[in-house]
């Protein structure tokens, strides 16, 4: 360990001697959701399976409840449910990251893993940091034990980007189509317009610009945190490309871009040869209010698992807030979530290691009971299936979570009161409601729609933690499991 990672491991440890107490007796801190140990989390990052184990990384300021200089921190699995904390392992320690280890990813190959992300500097003078003044450095490093890593090497500079491009170029993402490496980077241009720059190499070492992919119409002023997948559609068997961004500066539309920035996906067809992607509509990702810069990975069982950011970057206090903060954390990331393409349409799936959660389980007959109000815990999962065609519907959950479907409008809304500190309503157009899986934890909720079509995530701090659920509505033959779970468990 260098002088400059033993000087950040003294601080942090530092850290969470004087606010650890307070944290860890916070009764929001969640239990089936990875959490920063100390101050802020945001993107997953370098997310990888790697000789058996998982490796969930993300952005991590443990100085600043508030966000402020990034690090690395680092979970390690073997199952998904039980994970080792390695803390930071990634530090801004040379001058090419000096203000910062941004947002990255990992790639598998050869027993070895190659990590690339981007090095942040931000110069001294009078600049705006978005057309001046910052270095956006891609930087690489590489593992071949998961433990030690590398010298850090830069292998893009701002000279070597497009003349056109802001000084906001980031999020690098790699995958390999037959024997040439690619990788994509989110930018914003200097008509503030958001797209990806594609880069190609044959060593994952020196990297040659092909092109810069956007939709020919203005779609945001910045994308974020890129991602190319590639699914089989289970029902058709056709082979798609998808392409993920978090596009920013996109305005509200009805149900749609609701948030302050969205994430979804273009579904579509890579041209490698000429570096072009034929772009389909954008589709949101997740409904809720909590949910971005997602990001995927292939493990070893050939499942496409992604994570996302269960928060939101630039939120003001008069938008909503997450009390957290009072107690020295915030943010967490979302359960990991498999992806399987149904007929042209995304759905998520959670894992399905989160089963091994599950404790007491209950069977509700709703046509001789409409409320429970015994739980023996907070977090429990419920599992919905409308046997008939409903016309409505409601579903009452903790203080004041209310979810609820009109057939006549075809609506399914999240609704939160008092307990969304700012969070009122989010909702989606959706044909008829013919199941629902609900997640809740101490102060979060995931609610996947008819088999994963549509996600909510949310946060939501109970001020009574009252446990009752009741539903209303045309509920013949409808029935629930209810599953109390138990928590991650931490080594």
């Amino acid at each position: 360990m260098s002088i400059i990672e033993k000087e950040f491991t003294r601080l942090i440890d530092i850290c969470k001697s004087v606010e650890g107490k307070k944290i860890n007796n916070d009764p929001y801190r969640l239990k089936y959701h990875l959490m920063p140990p100390i101050g802020w989390l945001n993107d997953p990052n370098g997310l990888c399976q790697f000789k058996g184990d998982y490796y969930i990384f993300y952005q991590y300021s443990p100085f600043d409840v508030n966000g402020g200089l990034k690090l690395w921190g680092l979970y390690v699995s073997k199952d998904l449910v039980n994970w080792e904390d390695r803390g930071a392992v990634i530090f801004p320690d040379t001058i090419f990251d000096i203000h910062g280890v941004y947002s990255g990813s990992a790639f598998v190959e050869d027993d070895k893993v190659y990590f690339f992300y981007t090095g942040n500097v931000k110069h001294l003078g009078n600049h705006d940091y978005i057309y001046s003044g910052r270095g956006h450095n891609t930087m690489m490093l590489t593992s071949e034990d998961g433990v030690g890593f590398s010298e850090k090497k830069v292998i893009l500079e701002n000279i070597d980007y497009p003349d056109n491009m802001t000084c906001h170029v980031r999020d690098p993402k790699i995958l390999k189509k037959d024997a040439t490496y690619y990788m994509i980077l989110g930018a914003r241009d200097k008509s503030d317009k958001g797209c990806i720059l594609l880069y190609k190499s044959n060593d994952l070492n020196d990297w040659i610009y092909v092109n810069t992919i956007s939709t020919i119409e203005k779609f945001g002023y910045m994308w974020e945190c890129p991602d190319l997948i590639q699914l089989k559609d289970i029902e058709t068997q056709e082979v798609k490309y998808m392409l993920l961004v978090s596009p920013q500066g996109i305005k509200e539309d009805g149900y749609k871009y609701n948030n302050i920035y969205q994430s979804g996906y273009f579904l579509g067809d890579m041209d490698f040869e000429n570096g072009e992607f034929i772009f389909d509509e954008f589709i949101e990702l997740d409904r809720g209010f909590d949910f971005y810069a997602p990001q995927s990975f292939v493990d070893e069982k050939g499942r496409t698992i992604l994570i996302g950011w269960m928060g939101l970057p630039d939120i003001e206090e008069d938008y909503y807030i997450n009390p957290t903060y009072k107690n020295g954390w915030m943010h967490a990331l979302t359960m990991p979530r498999q992806l399987i393409l149904v007929n042209g349409k995304l759905h998520q799936l959670p894992i399905k290691e989160i089963e091994k959660l599950r404790r007491n389980k209950l069977t509700i007959h709703l046509e001789s009971v409409k409320e429970y109000d015994k739980l023996k815990g907070s977090i429990y999962e419920l599992e919905i299936k409308f046997n008939n065609e409903i016309d409505n519907f409601e579903l009452s959950l903790k203080s004041d979570c209310i979810i609820n479907y009109s057939k006549e409008a075809k609506v399914l809304r999240l609704n939160l009161g008092k307990s969304g500190y700012g969070r009122c309503k989010r909702a989606v157009k959706i044909g008829n409601l013919e199941a629902l899986r609900i997640f809740v934890d101490t102060s979060s909720i995931e609610v996947f729609v008819n088999y994963g079509e549509e996600v909510f995530t949310s946060r939501m701090y109970c001020y009574d933690f009252d446990d009752k659920i009741s539903m209303k509505g045309n509920l013949d033959d409808v029935k629930i499991n209810l599953y109390e779970l138990g928590e991650y468990k931490y080594v």
